[in-house]
């Protein structure tokens, strides 16, 4: 997830939120009125997931440039034997980030009589119709979907005593986070998941001529998704962004190793959002994700750092992408 240097900051202006947006919104109007407030100009990658930044993110997967969702679906199929041993039987499984719900499939396939699952997803309309597919094809398996940002503090039912809790979070989506927040994030699932453990997935340093074509494909769908960001703020905001005006860019950062995306302003233009103006010059961007790649090692230590125990590792044959097995804390 994107996040300020604390000097910008605190040299920004403040902006004032009218109450009517403060009533009506989840967070997305105060956090984009925020970003134009401030330099540089940041928004959380939470907001790309309404209903049709969802729709988008699933056609992203299947794209042909976009290697991670088939090589980690290929690391699960695999591997997936072992991942059940490791997991153990009557698992109840709470997924960070569930969206479309396909990759848990090879999951839930391979456990043991998994007991429960928990998929938690910040979209509510994609997550529910998710969940009503996977009840369809599991009647046995007590589905329970939780419409929440897993990034804020969350609270789960407690287990029934003896019921192993493990969490699974796929997709490098821990690559969104900036490192403090990486961190934070696996401190808060390491206390969720107390006594059980977590399947994490991440994508590795590679080429950076395969990262660069991972997110700038052929088709144009990962522009889309970009730039839905500001069609979601006119539809459900009243603003008048003019998506013609803006341009899809997504570049490797070898030194920070992250793949970085922004809206680029094509123009100087005023942007007007809650009853404020602001002013946008002409290849001024909007920092929209940051998608952090990890080396074995230094996701070793991150997850060491919040408390877990590594335990096995399930790696493709190119070394492209990990699937990682945490241990809790009892």
């Amino acid at each position: 997830m994107p996040t300020f240097a604390a000097a910008d900051r605190a040299l920004s202006p403040k902006p004032t939120l009218p109450a009517h947006a403060a009533a009506r919104d989840d967070g997305f109007a105060h956090d984009l009125l925020q970003a134009f407030a401030e330099r540089p100009r940041e928004i959380s990658p939470k907001y790309f997931y309404d209903a049709e930044g969802s729709r988008l993110f699933d056609r992203i997967c299947e794209l042909p440039e976009y290697y991670p969702t088939r090589t980690e679906r290929a690391i699960l199929e695999t591997h997936a034997g072992e991942i059940a041993e490791v997991v153990g039987p009557g698992a109840e499984i709470v997924e960070f980030g569930a969206g479309s719900c396909e990759k848990v499939r090879l999951l839930l396939q391979a456990l043991q009589r998994p007991l429960r699952f928990r998929p938690i997803d910040i979209s509510a309309a994609h997550l529910e119709h998710a969940a009503a597919a996977l009840r369809r094809d599991y009647p046995g398996l007590d589905v329970q979907p939780l419409a929440a940002d897993y990034t804020q503090r969350l609270l789960l039912p407690a287990s029934e005593p003896g019921v192993r809790r493990v969490g699974f979070f796929p997709g490098s989506t821990l690559g969104n986070f900036a490192a403090p927040q990486a961190l934070g994030f696996l401190r808060t699932a390491a206390h969720v998941l107390r006594g059980g453990g977590m399947l994490l997935g991440v994508d590795l340093v590679k080429e950076p001529h395969l990262l660069h074509a991972a997110y700038n494909d052929a088709q144009g769908v990962t522009a889309a998704f970009n730039l839905n960001l500001l069609a979601r703020a006119n539809r459900e905001l009243n603003t008048r962004f003019d998506l013609d005006a803006f341009a899809h860019a997504a570049f490797y950062n070898a030194p920070l190793r992250r793949i970085e995306m922004h809206l680029v302003s094509r123009r100087r233009q005023t942007i007007e959002l809650e009853g404020q103006r602001f002013e946008m010059e002409e290849g001024e961007t909007l920092h929209t994700e940051n998608s952090h790649k990890f080396t074995l090692d230094g996701l070793r230590a991150l997850a060491e750092q919040a408390g877990w125990r590594c335990g096995p590792a399930w790696l493709d044959r190119r070394r492209w992408f990990c699937v990682q097995w945490l241990q809790s804390p009892g």
